[in-house]
């Protein structure tokens, strides 16, 4: 019996070690065609260094936000609100896009802690697999989350042409469903 006992804690053990999975985080890879390139979860800081800067740095200095929606922004909290990122560092659009959600974020003092960022490859693959959970088909896409579920999401780029007011009209409609 103790043989027994012994040989299913090891069994146990062994399980437990093979399904912890390792996550890399701010993973850069070398492309033949791109340089560069960054892969997975990333932080706010790897934006912030070169080769990446350059693009990003241009960007969030070049754009205006919109002061009126971000006025309104910050009455509709979204601070209480997670995001979920995927972004492709060889990508036109996550170039324009993905720093000016950051500078959006940054004047709302938006808790960056409460932000997933996923870089994908050009297949729109990340080595966790996270872009199959959200059916990502295309990048920049900035998912809106509360309580774990989606409630909105902008593709590619904002339909209204500015991301404080996809992202407003994201809050506003779930804020609406709140009272019926």
């Amino acid at each position: 019996m103790k043989k027994i006992s012994i040989l299913l804690g090891i069994i146990a053990l062994t399980s437990i070690n093979s399904c912890a999975e390792r996550v890399i985080v701010n993973r850069e890879v070398e492309s033949k065609n791109d340089g560069k390139m960054l892969l997975g979860t990333q932080t706010l800081d790897q934006f912030r260094k070169e080769p990446f800067k350059t693009w990003f740095d241009e960007e969030y200095n070049r754009y205006q936000i919109d002061q009126s929606s971000l006025a309104e922004l910050k009455k509709e909290k979204l601070n209480s609100y997670n995001l979920v990122v995927f972004v492709g560092s060889w990508c036109e659009d996550s170039h324009r896009e993905f720093p000016r959600l950051i500078k959006i974020l940054e004047t709302l003092k938006y808790n960056t802690d409460k932000m997933q960022i996923i870089a994908v490859n050009r297949k729109k693959e990340s080595p966790s697999g996270e872009e199959g959970l959200y059916n990502i088909t295309r990048v920049p896409t900035i998912i809106v989350k509360k309580y774990g579920k989606e409630i909105g999401r902008i593709t590619e780029m904002p339909e209204t042409g500015y991301l404080e007011r996809d992202l407003l009209n994201i809050l506003k409609k779930d804020n609406s469903s709140l009272f019926k």
